[in-house]
């Protein structure tokens, strides 16, 4: 029997090539099926993957390193006083956290100031960041049409709000000049977030501030985990990391209370925390921070757990959609190839009596017409999956969303169709084996 099928599959488009534009019609339930069913598959796992990204990149991947130490009035709880003010936070402290703590993947350093911008007559007090171009990427900004500078230039981003006030509302500065102090620095980009600390700020290279300030220190170190939920895991290696470089030991915290202000022979000249630490504790008092974060240390875990249950929901509910819209289109193209099929075994009901009549088994007439819905189906899903790839493609194009579709997705997709051509091809086929070799001959 297996060694018939490509005499059978060359007989079933022989059949099929008789009619062609009923064979078409019969096939567009098949094509226009599988085209959607691709199509929103691919919108549905590029919007998963984008959704994916924006969860990735919320604030609990953030680890923020300050330079000094201020914590005051933690006695109480057993949190040791921070050393106040200090300036030994380096770029050598950076590269050696970025060499030795695992799962980092941006890393910047920070230092700023406050000073006077001047844009031809207009001259507002603004605040000066310096930092390296991964900045932007640990923030996720979205600077386009601009850009973000490149190293050690003369060139600046600036927050939206104080590009409104220097250049007027909305208007776009890029390309423009600015002047800070005595340095010209040309605008290549516009921050587009809503941060309080990124609206009014003018943002330039590290190294240009520290020359202007005549520093070689660095005030912070600004880290984006490759992965949500390994922010507090991240924080607590680069304790360690500078407590060892910094000559302050590097044994375990006596409690996690006390871990807050330091666990090495004396208090620590520098700060760790994670963004959603920050946002959790900000405006508590030492105390009430201590109990608040002792209560709920893995706050980033807990956050990531949550964003992705909700992403799994979401994803579950999208796929339901899919399976149901799916269903529908794949049983009417079904219900178009039976319908068909049935008509061909009617007007082919001489043929048939002929082949049996010539020797032919019950069998292999039911394995023709099972054959040849197969055909018709596959033939079907393959118009449908480059249809759907198109349209997924253009769509995508012209919404500006971002498209993916494995191919996993494509063979399952074509092995659904012929699964739909098997199971609405047996009634046929099973109709054309039991007819009667004498009436058959008879039927004109």
């Amino acid at each position: 029997m297996f060694a018939l099928m490509p005499v059978n599959i060359r007989l079933a488009l022989r059949s099929l090539s008789r009619n062609r534009l009923r064979t078409l019609l019969t096939m567009l339930g098949m094509i226009i099926g599988v085209a959607a069913v691709l199509t929103m598959v691919a919108l549905g796992t590029g919007a998963r993957a984008s959704v994916e990204g924006e969860v990735g990149s919320a604030g609990t991947k953030l680890v923020f390193v300050h330079s000094g130490n201020y914590i005051r009035g933690g006695a109480s709880v057993g949190i040791e006083e921070g050393s106040g003010g200090a300036d030994t936070l380096t770029l050598a402290d950076m590269n050696a956290i970025k060499s030795e703590v695992q799962g980092i993947k941006f890393i910047s350093p920070g230092l700023s100031t406050r000073t006077s911008v001047t844009v031809g007559a207009t001259k507002a007090f603004a605040k000066i960041e310096g930092v390296a171009p991964a900045y932007s990427d640990a923030y996720s900004w979205d600077l386009k049409p601009g850009k973000m500078f490149e190293d050690n230039s003369s060139q600046a981003v600036v927050g939206r709000a104080l590009a409104d006030q220097l250049f007027g509302k909305g208007s776009n500065p890029v390309g423009k000049s600015m002047q800070i102090r005595d340095q010209v620095f040309e605008i290549v980009g516009v921050t587009s977030g809503e941060s309080e600390d990124h609206k009014d700020t003018v943002f330039v290279p590290y190294q240009k501030l520290q020359s202007a300030l005549g520093m070689q220190n660095i005030k912070e170190i600004v880290i984006a985990a490759d992965k949500a939920g390994e922010a507090s895991r991240i924080g607590e290696d680069v304790k360690k990391v500078l407590r060892k470089r910094h000559g302050q030991g590097n044994g375990a915290a006596k409690s996690y209370l006390s871990a807050q202000a330091g666990s090495g022979t004396s208090p620590d000249d520098f700060t760790v925390e994670t963004q959603a630490a920050q946002a959790l504790t900000k405006g508590l008092y030492t105390p009430a921070a201590a109990f608040a974060l002792a209560n709920l240390p893995k706050l980033d875990e807990v956050n990531l757990e949550e964003m992705a249950d909700t992403l799994d929901h979401a994803s579950d509910t999208m796929t339901a959609l899919l399976a149901s819209i799916a269903g529908v289109s794949l049983i009417v193209g079904g219900i178009g190839i039976m319908n068909i099929m049935l008509v061909s075994v009617t007007e082919r009901t001489r043929e048939i009596g002929l082949r049996v009549a010539s020797g032919a088994r019950s069998s292999d007439v039911a394995m023709q017409f099972l054959i040849e819905a197969v055909t018709l189906s596959v033939l079907g899903g393959l118009i449908g999956l480059v249809l759907g790839l198109v349209a997924s493609r253009l769509i995508g194009w012209s919404l500006a969303w971002p498209v993916s579709v494995s191919f996993a997705a494509m063979g399952l997709a074509m092995g659904i169709a012929a699964a739909v051509g098997l199971v609405f091809g047996i009634y046929p086929a099973r109709r054309a084996s039991l007819l009667d070799p004498i009436d058959a001959l008879r039927t004109e």
